[in-house]
């Protein structure tokens, strides 16, 4: 045992004290200490123990351990204590008491008399005793830096991260700043603010005005991301700085922000039959290439986002994951660790507000999730709307979330440029030696209210007085340029009325009508989803099956599984055709469409094996819980295929798919809800980035959603996935609906959905079974896969009597399908024929005016849905089919009441009231006023 190796830090010193004390004294310390102290002891054995440390006194032992605490309390918490913010407010509301000599019981004396190297201090910070020292630490602890690492509990990092502090390894002068350069970007910035204020006063913009030096932050971070031959760099932007980091970040052309200030009426004819509408421009996105003359060109991409601000956080995620993988091959997808960049910008408020950027913060280190790690900046300007800080959060800091992913945190003054850049390098060289996220909490504060049209006085008098009597931090450093003879008194003036020349100059110069450039969608081909053929040979059926089957040699499957994979065997050889279910029909489509070349990536909550046990994408010896994932192994596969259980997640699950498949559009992404309801939690990142994009933003995202959906009793929470609410936010063809009643038909639908990536890209939400899936009636013949395509409509094949007899046609959709074909009642009512809506957006109305030909008797048209009266797809369909009858048909619809909750809570009260709906849609003129069933003509 050596000291060096054993102790450190303020261990030493005690285990120093308690060796003395037990050589005064045996019987003062513990029986274990005493047998300790028999064998071992510090004389001779720790030779680099510097001389006045190794004999001292009992008495002076105290002072040492004090100032090694002290020592340790600065590293840990001395940014308690920093000088964060620019305004001048206190660090903390307290100070902490172990920052302080009287804590400790220290003297100044004491430390005079006590060596430097006990603080084990690097070599570039000498110190001729250990009061210099404790005063170095407290200038790099205590300053307008402060470090937050004693939460990471992995040593490497830990060690690497106080060295890096210490050594100040990415501070001037050892990494330099170009001073004069900053200065001019400063004034570009400065003077970009300035000259939109006074040309478009009271225009919303949330200038960056307190935060500038975020600009430099990126510029530092970008370069040496191009250094390290990172491919793409994405950044998450929220509002505050947006336009600045997209003139001077993504080089947007002035003449085009100005015109979306000045907002032509041009942009009212831009309506087109995708119903572009265009966004505000504090919402826009941006990318540019650079480094062309690199050995690695760079994408810097700036996706929209809108005023939910962080729901970007996962979305930018999705799309670093997809830009780090590679899928064009067999097998699982391979992933390239440093491929791209993400760059997460956050409010102050919003980051410890929201609950999405835990979500994101969570996949960091998830498996298929992680991104080598993201970079964080809080745009901290100690103000939510008008809500403080203590309005806010209950943390100290903003960023005091992360520190329970341990996540390494850097809090620093926005006025200080040196502190700045080293809070930059520092993020990105760890980012880079450990795969991690890092934050900074840039502390700065806002020249204006939150937008620029408020007034912030009204609710923060005191701290805006501050900003008024505040220079900006162009000046501050002119200032310091200044005095360090860098420039004259007049070349920063100089500068600053150069700059705002050229604004000048390209307002004059504008034609708003001819520079602003939207990113308006091109419609695809005319019937597109419409032509692509879906069936395929029965000899690939049957090839596919085969090798899907084929189980690892030695590998030893659940007993329980043993029958369904033999009956999976033979399901082809049977005389009469096997039927083919649900999650067979599954695993065949998603086989056939690996083979084609397009690669499946499958998230959810439990997909790998279903919510119902119904589709073990992945099997688990049961001896050795080792994983097979036959669309990884079959030779047929020309692309990769992924599926993963996603982290008990909706809205930031969701949003990190919608990255994804952004940026890898030419991949079948597909996201499972356990249930359908839980899709309720992610409404926000749906309606924003997945059904609105394309007309808000010029975004195509092809995101399929398999929902779980029908009343089954099982309660409110588990029935439905709001049929109304995905079908009221459809329009201008933005989605595909479906709801699909048989394997063969989904088989369809997936194959459709894939052909249909390149062509005519679009979201698809699919109502999927639950207690269906096993049903004989979902089930589906080979023939249906290899003879059809997928049907938007299908007629009663099994009508009980002639088509000229019917007089009323039940129109339905989905799960409802089942118990009104099974009901004794079909066989008694021979004027009723049952017809499935099987897509419901884009509607059907050609299929269904033929459809309407083809029953020349007809009587009277029944919607029936087993879902409430406001919910389902009846108030959607109402006006159409109301439309397609005109007048000459009564339209009638038989369901559950109004209702403000989707489900019965009780099975038994379900099944009375389903069975009721039944009667009632067979029996229609003679149905009486109940509880559970409403008549209304259309």
């Amino acid at each position: 045992m050596t000291l060096e190796k054993d102790f450190h830090g303020p261990n030493l010193g005690y285990i120093l004290e308690l060796h003395q004390r037990y050589l005064n004294d045996p019987n003062s310390v513990d029986e274990a200490t005493r047998k300790l102290f028999a064998q071992w002891s510090p004389n001779g054995i720790e030779p680099a123990l510097p001389l006045s440390v190794s004999t001292l006194s009992t008495p002076g032992l105290l002072p040492l351990t004090g100032a090694m605490n002290l020592a340790q309390a600065i590293r840990s918490y001395g940014y308690l204590s920093a000088k964060l913010d620019p305004l001048g407010g206190a660090p903390a509301p307290t100070g902490d008491p172990l920052l302080t000599f009287e804590f400790h019981h220290l003297q100044k004396e004491d430390l005079l008399n006590l060596p430097a190297e006990i603080f084990n201090l690097p070599q570039a910070q000498p110190a001729e005793n250990a009061h210099q020292a404790i005063e170095i630490l407290l200038s790099i602890y205590c300053g307008t830096i402060g470090y937050d690492y004693g939460h990471i509990r992995i040593p490497e990092e830990r060690t690497w991260l106080y060295q890096t502090a210490e050594t100040g390894r990415y501070r001037p002068p050892q990494q330099t700043v170009d001073e004069k350069r900053l200065l001019e970007r400063l004034t570009q910035i400065e003077v970009f603010e300035l000259f939109l204020h006074r040309i478009y006063p009271g225009k919303t913009r949330f200038s960056i005005e307190g935060l500038d030096m975020l600009i430099p932050m990126l510029n530092e971070i970008i370069a040496s991301a191009s250094d390290e031959k990172i491919r793409a760099v994405l950044i998450g932007m929220a509002h505050r700085g947006r336009l600045n980091v997209l003139a001077h970040i993504l080089q947007k052309p002035y003449s085009q922000i100005l015109a979306e200030f000045s907002d032509p009426k041009g942009r009212a004819t831009t309506w087109d039959e995708l119903g572009w509408t265009g966004d505000v421009k504090y919402h826009m996105g941006a990318y540019r290439s650079l480094g062309q003359d690199k050995d690695v060109e760079m994408l810097v991409h700036m996706p929209p986002n809108p005023s939910h601000l962080e729901q970007i956080d996962p979305v930018v995620a999705g799309m670093a994951r997809a830009a780090n993988t590679k899928a064009d091959s067999a097998g699982a997808p391979r992933y390239f660790e440093n491929e791209s960049l993400p760059i997460l910008i956050h409010g102050d408020a919003s980051f410890a507000g929201q609950g999405i950027v835990s979500e994101t913060l969570n996949f960091s280190h998830v498996a298929g999730y992680a991104t080598s790690g993201s970079l964080h900046i809080i745009a901290n300007n100690q103000l939510g709307f008008t809500a403080t800080e203590g309005e806010s959060r209950s943390s100290l800091h903003a960023s005091d979330l992360a520190k329970g992913f341990e996540i390494p945190v850097i809090h620093v003054n926005a006025d200080d440029p040196f502190a700045c850049m080293e809070a930059a390098r520092t993020a990105l060289a760890y980012r880079q030696k450990f795969r991690k996220d890092f934050v900074i909490n840039l502390i700065g504060y806002r020249r204006y209210g939150h937008n620029e049209g408020d007034e912030p006085r009204f609710t923060q008098p005191v701290m805006y007085q501050k900003i008024d009597a505040h220079p900006t931090i162009r000046q501050l450093w002119a200032d310091t340029l200044e005095k360090e003879g860098l420039i004259t008194q007049d070349e920063a003036e100089e500068l600053l009325q150069s700059h705002l020349k050229d604004l000048q100059e390209a307002n004059d110069q504008l034609d708003a009508e001819k520079a602003l450039v939207e990113p308006v969608p091109q419609p695809p081909p005319r019937g597109a989803a419409q032509k692509v053929k879906t069936a395929i040979t029965l000899k690939r059926l049957k090839e596919l099956n085969r090798s899907l089957l084929e189980f690892p040699k030695d590998f030893h499957l659940n007993p329980k599984l043993v029958k369904a994979v033999e009956r999976r065997r033979m399901l082809f050889d049977k005389s009469d055709d096997g039927k083919i279910d649900w999650a067979t029909a599954e695993e065949l489509a998603f086989a056939s469409i690996l083979e084609d070349g397009t690669p499946i990536r499958l998230t959810g909550q439990d997909s790998a094996r279903g919510t119902f046990s119904q589709r073990h994408a992945v099997f688990y010896d049961a001896e050795t819980n080792q994983s097979h994932i036959p669309l990884q192994t079959i030779p047929q596969a020309g692309a990769a295929f992924e599926v993963l259980n996603s982290p008990l997640s909706e809205i930031g699950a969701i949003g990190f798919e919608v990255g994804y498949n952004i940026m890898a559009p030419d991949r079948l992404v597909i996201w499972e809800a356990q249930y359908g309801d839980f899709v309720n939690n992610a409404q926000g990142v749906l309606d924003e980035f997945l059904f609105s994009s394309r007309a808000k933003w010029g975004l195509t995202p092809s995101l399929v959603l398999l929902l779980p959906h029908g009343n089954e009793g099982q309660g409110p929470d588990h029935s439905s996935a709001r049929i109304e609410r995905f079908l009221g936010l459809a329009a201008e063809i933005n989605v595909r609906i479906a709801y699909p009643s048989t394997s063969a038909q989904y088989f369809h639908l997936l194959r459709r959905q894939a052909l249909l990536l390149k062509t005519d890209p679009l979201p698809m939400v699919v109502f999927t079974p639950k207690g269906l899936l096993r049903h004989p009636l979902t089930a589906s013949s080979s023939n249906e896969m290899t003879t059809s395509n997928w049907q938007r409509v299908i007629d009663d094949a099994d009508l009980p009597g002639k088509k000229t007899d019917v007089k009323n046609l039940i129109l339905c959709s989905g799960r409802i399908y089942v118990d009104l074909v099974t009901s004794k009642l079909r066989k008694e009512n021979h004027d009723n024929a049952i017809v499935r809506v099987e897509q419901l957006y884009p509607f059907p109305k050609q299929e269904l005016e033929e459809l309407l030909s083809e029953y020349p008797n007809l009587e009277g048209v029944i919607w029936v849905q087993e879902e409430p009266l406001n919910m389902g797809a009846w108030n959607y369909l109402r006006p159409r089919l109301r439309q397609l009858t005109e007048d000459r048909l009564p339209l009638h619809y038989v369901g559950r009441p109004e209702s403000s909750s989707p489900a019965e809570g009780s099975s038994t009260l379900y099944r009375i009231n389903q069975q009721s709906l039944i009667e009632q849609a067979f029996k229609l003129e003679k149905q009486a006023g109940t509880s559970s069933v409403v008549k209304e003509r259309g």
